[in-house]
């Protein structure tokens, strides 16, 4: 993340996301598939580490292997089979968009940090070691188990969140750079989708 200064002189909170070039490798329209979408790829990889039937899905497109390869349907493109999709094409300065993403994986949790406990604190009545606890689970002779969607510690982030109603700040067609106001899911380096 970073900031920048608005008209007003307004200090603003952004993200920096390079959104293309993206390659078109697949068209698919009303007759033949039953819906218009395009299917866009985006990102460097080796060609060792391809499978063979995406190297022939890349070469129909007449690109080299990429990364990641998504499908957006509705798009108001006319573009072809190989042709080049930049981020000043699809986004302009005010539009409100959609992120997904993948959160930061916090590993295994406890109940103080995954869901906010206050713990004991104080360590009365002689507790020893008990500061981040999560104290009684429930009922004993009635039920007599951990009920469905109790609370406890646990595997943390790691899950795909979609984040709606970011402006864009600013277009750098030339970069194929976008500026978002506000925190996108995920990691430095980590993919997202963008939608409008």
């Amino acid at each position: 993340m970073t900031s920048i200064y608005d008209s007003n002189g307004k200090n603003v909170a952004c993200t920096i996301i390079e959104a293309g070039p993206c390659v078109v490798t697949q068209v698919f329209n009303d007759k033949t598939d039953g819906y218009n979408a395009l299917q866009l790829a985006y990102g460097e990889r080796k060609e060792k580490n391809t499978p063979a039937p995406l190297k022939g899905h890349f070469e129909k497109a007449g690109t080299a292997p990429k990364h990641k390869v998504l499908e957006f349907r509705d798009m108001n493109l006319e573009k072809g089979l190989g042709e080049i999709v930049t981020v000043s094409e699809v986004f302009q300065e005010g539009d409100k968009v959609t992120v997904v993403g993948t959160t930061k994986g916090k590993g295994f949790q406890g109940v103080v940090k995954r869901h906010g406990f206050g713990g004991v604190m104080q360590q009365t009545h002689g507790q020893h070691n008990r500061l981040r606890a999560p104290g009684s689970l429930g009922n004993s002779s009635f039920a007599a188990k951990v009920m469905k969607g109790m609370r406890m510690g646990g595997h943390m982030g790691n899950v795909q969140q979609k984040v709606r109603h970011l402006k864009v700040l600013k277009v750098f067609p030339d970069q194929n750079i976008i500026l978002i106001k506000g925190a996108v899911p995920g990691h430095k380096g980590a993919y997202v989708i963008i939608e409008k």
